[in-house]
């Protein structure tokens, strides 16, 4: 008896594992001398929930939080609550106006049906022009808000102006949530969200691209396919190196046809989804794949390379063809203003010239970059994307040399590149990066991508861990470190972020600011209560969309950017500003059946943008009234700029023009109808 226990301790012995092959025997070993419990202990699934409800407790409490800041800080900035509802809508600057007049015009209709048929049929805006504003502006967030707003019985606890910009800074809040969570799946914890949070707050934009970023999330974007584009690029990158399952792939790809041809149908026929890139790259991507052959063979990289250009080919065959055969209205000015912005072009039109000098449009200034170094966002992103980068290339020579992944890789691998995830977030916050590089309105999508991938880095022990790989760190173990330093990092972050930044933010929020403009509410209040019902006003495009929300009359321009119409429209009334004669104004404006011209002080006189970006001058470069370029003809106007000569009230002026109101910002002229033309 005791010579086979002997035996039988001795074959255990030999049968404990030496390598990874003899897991299996191990384990039957295990199985034989510790029985395993059907299921987890308590204890266990008690952390696992713990550690889930936490982490939804503070994503939630996160955005809450946010968009009640965010409350706060548009209370203290404009003492919203103090004001009268016209000077309240004086706050809406530029298109975001216009889309909370809609708004006002659903909850003023006396059915939902009447309001958007007088929506899509709309003649009540621009003078000598129907439109159809839902699909024009893609005005389906207003649809929903005015239905919300009325159906919720919020008209008799709230005024409509609380409910929209409760519902703007909601969505706000749901957006950091959204970080917070994805950082926190990227990461495995908590932490990385918390960080996300407080570094993009920190990070926050403007008031202004704030306001523009949270219409980007209120209204269905128009150019949303372009992104949506940039998208497909990654996950295109993604599948050719086998870097995830290809069917998972093409099961977005598919995703992305049923939207574009949903959002066709919704969007009144809109035939530049037709026309998108986005639809040409999937479509093209779909075919390619009936050539892709068995993996592992040498025919199927020669296939891979061949299959990387027969996407790209059909993707713009595709494209070509569908421009042809689709009816649709080209952007022929987008076009144009990337040649000039890339230097391929060089143009003196005013439209182009005017798009070039908008801030937005320009490339990111330094106290851009300087803030973001300052909050210690960017030099972590930095590092945690180089890393990540480097990491992505080792997997893709390992896939072009033929070896597969591992399909579970744990911490001591030291191989963050392996993750399909992380290699999709690093393509695409690059190509993000590199737009807004470009363009500085496009930070407000590429800002919030620095801060997830900034936090997910330096709470990953994963990241940690592949850096040491590389450093061949011996003298400590990695693996204890990396998980030390996953924990360390961002907590002294958070806590130097606490101390340097969080009284600024509370300063910001005892502080009273005020934002007084009264004679932009006297003109609101002249117009509606001397001007007829039935007047047309022009002026500068940003003005006109004020009056539009604040007194409703026709005007001739809005400011949107978007139509080829509306910007011509725009440089032709902006020529008031300009070296042109009394009687080439009068013609422009009676073209557009104008009634009252509005001359802005702040427009004629300006002097303190960027030399050559004003709009005297942009004009006065596009009439060939100055030098532009050495070797350009010198012609000089005999007309004195006509903003400045209206106001002395000398013939051939008066007889065009006369002035029935003024203040130290406006001065408003109505077109004479009889005309004399004596001197």
């Amino acid at each position: 008896m005791a010579e086979e226990e002997g035996a039988v301790i001795e074959l255990r012995q030999r049968k404990k594992p030496k390598s990874s092959e003899n897991k299996e025997s191990a384990k039957e070993e295990k199985i034989n001398d510790t029985p395993i419990p059907e299921r987890a202990p308590k204890y266990v699934l008690f952390q696992r929930f713990a550690k889930i409800f936490i982490g939804c407790l503070a994503a939630v409490t996160s955005g809450m939080m946010y968009a009640l800041y965010l409350s706060a800080y548009h209370e203290r900035k404009f003492w919203f609550s103090n004001r009268q509802e016209l000077e309240r809508e004086i706050t809406f600057q530029g298109d975001s106006a216009i889309y909370y007049s809609y708004y006002k015009d659903m909850l003023k209709a006396p059915s939902f049906e009447r309001g958007v048929y007088e929506l899509t049929h709309n003649n009540k805006t621009v003078s000598l022009k129907t439109i159809n504003a839902v699909q024009q502006m893609s005005l389906y967030p207003e649809l929903i808000a005015s239905v919300l707003y009325q159906a919720t019985g919020s008209n008799e606890i709230i005024e409509p102006v609380y409910f929209y910009i409760g519902i703007v800074f909601g969505l706000q809040g749901i957006y950091v949530t959204a970080l917070f969570v994805t950082s926190w799946l990227m990461s495995g914890t908590w932490l990385a969200g918390m960080l996300t949070v407080a570094w993009f707050i920190i990070n926050r934009f403007c008031y202004l691209l704030m306001s523009a970023s949270t219409y980007t999330f209120m209204m269905m974007w128009e150019y949303s396919h372009y992104l949506l584009f940039l998208q497909a690029i990654s996950l295109f990158l993604l599948d050719s190196f086998s870097l995830e399952q290809s069917d998972k792939v093409h099961e977005v790809y598919k995703i992305y046809i049923f939207s574009l041809f949903l959002g066709y149908l919704l969007q009144f026929e809109n035939s530049a989804l037709l026309v998108s890139p986005l639809l040409s790259l999937v479509v093209a991507l779909m075919l390619a794949k009936c050539l892709q052959v068995k993996k592992g063979t040498f025919i199927a990289k020669i296939m891979k390379v061949i299959n990387f250009y027969l996407v790209c080919t059909l993707t713009v065959t595709l494209n070509i063809i569908m421009k042809m055969f689709v009816p649709h209205k080209e952007h022929g000015h987008m076009l144009k203003f990337l040649e000039v912005k890339f230097g391929l072009n060089m143009t003196k039109n005013f439209t182009m010239n005017w798009l070039l000098c908008q801030e937005s449009l320009q490339a990111p200034s330094r106290a851009f970059f300087l803030r973001l170094t300052q909050s210690s966002v960017l030099p972590f992103y930095t590092l945690v994307l180089i890393i990540c980068f480097f990491s992505m290339l080792q997997v893709i020579f390992r896939r072009i040399n033929g070896k597969s992944l591992k399909e579970t890789v744990t911490l001591e691998d030291g191989r963050i590149g392996e993750r399909p995830e992380i290699i999709y977030h690093v393509i695409h916050t690059i190509l993000l990066g590199s737009l807004a590089m470009v363009i500085e309105g496009l930070k407000y999508l590429w800002t919030p991508y620095v801060c997830m991938l900034a936090a997910f880095g330096v709470c990953s022990p994963e990241l940690w861990m592949t850096l040491f790989k590389w450093l061949r760190l011996r003298t400590v173990h990695p693996v204890l470190l990396a998980l030390i330093l996953s924990m360390a990092v961002p907590t002294i972050i958070g806590l130097s972020l606490w101390k340097e930044f969080f009284p600024r933010l509370m300063t910001e929020l005892t502080e009273l600011q005020e934002f007084y403009d009264p004679d932009t509410v006297e003109l609101m209040t002249w117009i509606k209560r001397q001007a007829p019902v039935a007047a047309v006003f022009a002026g500068s495009p940003q003005l006109m969309g004020a009056i539009k929300l604040c007194t409703g009359w026709m005007v001739t321009s809005l400011p949107l950017y978007n139509d080829d119409d509306l910007l011509k429209r725009n440089e032709n009334i902006y020529q008031i500003y300009s070296k042109r004669s009394a009687e080439d104004i009068y013609k422009i404006l009676t073209s557009y059946k104008t009634n009252y011209l509005i001359v802005e002080d702040a427009i004629c006189n300006e002097v303190g943008t960027t030399r050559g970006c004003r709009v005297k001058d942009l004009l006065d470069i596009a009439n060939g009234h100055v030098v532009c370029e050495e070797g350009d003809k010198l012609t000089y106007s005999k007309y004195g700029r006509f903003c400045h000569e209206v106001k002395i009230n000398y013939s051939p002026y008066v007889n065009y023009f006369t002035r029935v109101y003024w203040n130290r910002s406006y001065f408003v002229y109505k077109i004479n109808t009889v005309i004399s033309f004596q001197s």
